[in-house]
């Protein structure tokens, strides 16, 4: 898998621990993302009977797939702990003590779930901040069990371009994530044992009015720079000026808009396939590609 967004994960964690907050007032995307997904859900035949919301944050995919598969558990997991208290919270007191949703708070590259436990992941906008999506992938594949879904969101390289450019030529460090292309992504798959991956993307847009909201929005969910080879302590004023004169250069309509490029994807685990023995005593397996579900 190319190596192109290296996030350091004890800044990522306590980027989304701080922002659990702030998190439900500025995920906009977050949320139109998720319900874009939800509708896709209505075109697959597939019913789960435990379903994993792998990232959960503050619960608002998990509650559309409660809706969606009302008989079905739901396990939310988040690496940060404030985001899954507050899901809890707005489960509300009396549905917590009736029905309480099992929640995990822990890493997708090593999720504490037995293998062949969950019939359906759910992704939504996470697993780009993961270290490694090669393991992220085999992890999802080992809890997975066989005819099991997978299906998630997350952002293309595109992510975000417009204050890439301002920042372009401004000194050597990394200022704006960066993210895995979508037929790297489908090649992952494939290579950590899913079958007949779907793959898509399109481009969504936000507008606001100054580049400082841009930048609050960002650290409000938590998606602020956490790689690798980012600037330490505080930009220069100076610099900090060309930015946004090199923002405004962008300005459409009034208004500066925040480009992010959504891949969204799912993929199926298949039965194991059994071995056949040659005469010579040799096993090998035949491989028929599995056809289209939903």
């Amino acid at each position: 898998m190319p190596e192109v967004f290296q996030p350091e994960k004890r800044l990522m964690r306590r980027a989304f621990e701080r922002a659990a907050g702030s998190y439900d007032a500025a995920a906009v995307l977050q949320r139109e993302v998720c319900d874009r997904m939800a509708e896709r859900l209505d075109y697959i035949k597939h019913q789960p009977h435990r379903v994993l919301d792998a990232g959960s944050g503050t619960g608002y995919g998990s509650g559309l797939l409660r809706t969606t598969y009302p008989k079905a558990q739901v396990l939310e997991l988040d690496i940060a702990h404030s985001m899954l208290l507050a899901a809890r919270r707005k489960q509300g007191l009396l549905k917590r003590w009736l029905a309480p949703s099992p929640a995990l708070c822990a890493d997708i590259e090593r999720l504490p779930l037995q293998a062949d436990s969950v019939d359906m992941i759910w992704s939504n906008l996470a697993i780009q901040w993961v270290t490694d999506l090669d393991q992220a992938f085999a992890e999802f594949h080992r809890v997975l069990r066989p005819e099991g879904l997978l299906m998630f969101s997350t952002l293309g390289p595109d992510t975000l371009r417009e204050l890439r450019q301002a920042f372009a030529g401004l000194d050597g460090h990394t200022h704006v994530n960066r993210f895995i292309d979508m037929h790297d992504i489908g090649d992952g798959l494939v290579r950590n044992g899913f079958a007949t991956p779907v793959m898509d993307m399109e481009y969504l847009t936000l507008t606001y009015d100054d580049v400082r909201a841009v930048m609050q929005d960002l650290k409000a969910i938590g998606a602020h720079n956490v790689t690798h080879g980012r600037p330490q302590g505080l930009m220069g004023k100076q610099r900090w000026q060309q930015v946004l004169r090199n923002y405004e250069q962008l300005r459409q309509d009034g208004k500066l808009p925040a480009t992010y490029e959504v891949v969204y994807g799912h993929a199926w685990k298949p039965q194991p396939r059994p071995a056949r023995q040659l005469p010579d005593g040799r096993q090998v397996i035949d491989f028929h590609p599995r056809g289209s579900r939903g």
